[in-house]
């Protein structure tokens, strides 16, 4: 954010220059003396004026250059010199000396704020003692040149502003995402309860229940062995089931009251890749991406992470009839990316979550509102891909690692 401000700000002094040279041009032009003169004061017109025109269009393109040659700067000022010798110093390009500083300070600090406000100054304080009948006093004369200093202290501390409030940004954005993190580990921790009651509960309720069956029919005055062996058989089912469910539940509770434990993102990402193209036929390949490790994710945000690229895959496999799915996945900067991609039909135009959520389909609603819990940013769509859906999800390593760990 606090670039784009700098970016806008350095593209306005742009524009106030174009609209300067453009008012001074003619009457430079007519005070130079004819020949080589009136041709180096055109040049010198059409060099600034082009400058800040190019800058002031593709700032993104050209503002870099101009951030690591300041000589580049320096070289415009002396041809606005040139300009400002020719049109006199109580003309409108006088004011575009002041632009020269205050750029100066946005873009390369107060040092070089200092360099270019003392430069600009020299050159107008010369431009008046040229003068062959000078029309000021030596007040009105220091007057641009005092302009100049505090253009220069402006712009300086306009970017010492703008790089405060970026840092401050960035650690609101820390701060909300670790808070989001907190949040879903005791959310995670209720939803444990409910699943512990909704799932093994109801499960070992089922378990009872085939149990009586089995009692009944084992009593009865006319056994039936097919009956028995089938009921015994679905009492059986129930209870692995039961004991399954119980494994898992129990094996994230303990990860959880563990604040060292962490789970392997990649891994558990590319075992569920592998099981998607078991179940369902359709290939699907998992490669991992970026420069750096990443980090143990903490259990309750490694599953939503891995739910939501799980919930991707199966609605590729349901809804976009793809032949195939990428999985990507890795640190990228300062964050963790998941990509899955799929080959598909894509989405409808004009889709949105209100309409989905209206129409009674909650997968792409459940995935954002996983996103949003733990402080992750998703994005649906086609991505950078001519056809099919890539879900992109994108989550702050600060909301994973604590402040030692950060600290190198």
């Amino acid at each position: 954010m606090q670039i784009n401000a700098l970016q806008a700000l350095c593209r306005q002094a742009f524009g106030f220059r174009l609209a300067m040279i453009a008012l001074a041009a003619p009457s430079a032009l007519l005070n130079a003396a004819p020949g080589w003169s009136t041709r180096l004061v055109g040049m010198a017109v059409v060099t600034t004026f082009m400058a800040s025109y190019v800058l002031f269009r593709d700032w993104e393109r050209f503002g870099p250059l101009l951030l690591r040659h300041p000589t580049l700067l320096a070289a415009d000022t002396l041809f606005g010199a040139l300009l400002l010798i020719s049109a006199g110093p109580d003309t409108t390009l006088a004011y575009v000396s002041v632009c020269t500083p205050l750029l100066a300070g946005l873009i390369y600090g107060w040092r070089g704020a200092a360099v270019f406000a003392s430069l600009q100054g020299l050159i107008l304080l010369l431009v008046h003692a040229a003068l062959d009948n000078p029309r000021t006093d030596p007040a009105e004369s220091l007057l641009l040149p005092g302009l100049c200093v505090i253009a220069g202290a402006v712009g300086s501390s306009l970017r010492n502003l703008m790089l405060r409030l970026g840092t401050a940004t960035r650690a609101l954005t820390t701060v909300q995402a670790r808070l989001a993190v907190t949040e879903a580990v005791s959310a995670e921790r209720a939803r444990l309860a409910r699943e512990m009651h909704d799932s093994v509960a109801k499960t070992l309720h089922g378990v009872a229940l085939a149990a009586d069956g089995l009692a009944g029919t084992a009593g009865a005055r006319h056994l039936d062995p097919a009956l028995v062996r089938q009921q015994a058989e679905l009492v059986a089912r129930s209870a692995r089931r039961a004991a399954a469910e119980s494994r898992e539940l129990l094996a994230d509770l303990r990860r959880e009251s563990d604040p060292g434990q962490g789970t392997d993102v990649l891994v558990e990402l590319a075992a569920r890749t592998r099981d998607f193209t078991t179940r369902t036929g359709v290939p699907a390949t998992y490669r991992p991406t970026g420069e750096h490790a990443v980090p143990p994710v903490p259990p309750a945000v490694a599953r939503q992470l891995l739910t939501i690229a799980s919930e991707a895959m199966e609605n590729a496999h349901r809804h976009g009839k793809p032949t195939r799915v990428d999985v990507h996945a890795g640190v990228h900067g300062d964050l963790l990316r998941i990509s899955v991609y799929d080959d598909g039909t894509g989405l409808p135009p004009g889709t949105d979550l209100e309409q989905l959520r209206r129409a009674g389909h909650f997968g792409l609603v459940g995935m954002v509102e996983r996103a949003a819990s733990v402080g992750a940013r998703i994005r649906i769509g086609r991505g950078a891909h001519t056809q099919g859906t890539e879900v992109r999800l994108e989550l702050p390593l600060a909301a994973v690692t604590t402040p030692t760990e950060a600290t190198p």
